[in-house]
């Protein structure tokens, strides 16, 4: 089964708090087991471009079952996965998207935040998964 809406609603809920916390701006995006998007959210001021890659990063998450920093790692030029980025439609390759496991490790959606460093996505995606977990 994929991931709920309560869960969903939970897990954005718990990422903008970190955001917060952290005193930053950022596009939040869940996804389900299909890689449909489940609840979004644009915190006010954050920047206009991120909403596509915080979008991207979840379905990337989703499509590998992988954290999107990962998939960077193998897609750097003479690594296995060099130019997957290109695939899809467009993938998001550097850190911020992570997939969400249930109880017994089954992926059930994913998510993508973008809006400041790739720490700072990736620090603020673990927020979101910890209150699903």
């Amino acid at each position: 089964m994929g991931i709920t809406l309560e869960q969903a609603e939970k897990a954005l809920q718990a990422a903008k708090e970190k955001a917060r916390e952290l005193n930053l701006k950022m596009n939040i995006a869940l996804v389900d087991a299909g890689a449909n998007l489940v609840v979004f959210a644009r915190m006010d001021g954050a920047w206009l471009g991120s909403i596509d890659i915080a979008i991207r990063k979840a379905r990337t998450a989703r499509y590998f079952d992988m954290p999107t920093g990962d998939l960077g790692q193998a897609s750097q030029p003479g690594e296995s996965l060099y130019n997957i980025e290109h695939s899809n439609g467009g993938l998001i390759t550097f850190p911020g998207g992570l997939p969400i496991q249930d109880s017994s490790g089954q992926i059930i959606g994913a998510i993508g935040v973008s809006g400041s460093t790739v720490e700072n996505d990736h620090t603020v995606a673990e927020a979101g998964i910890k209150a699903v977990l």
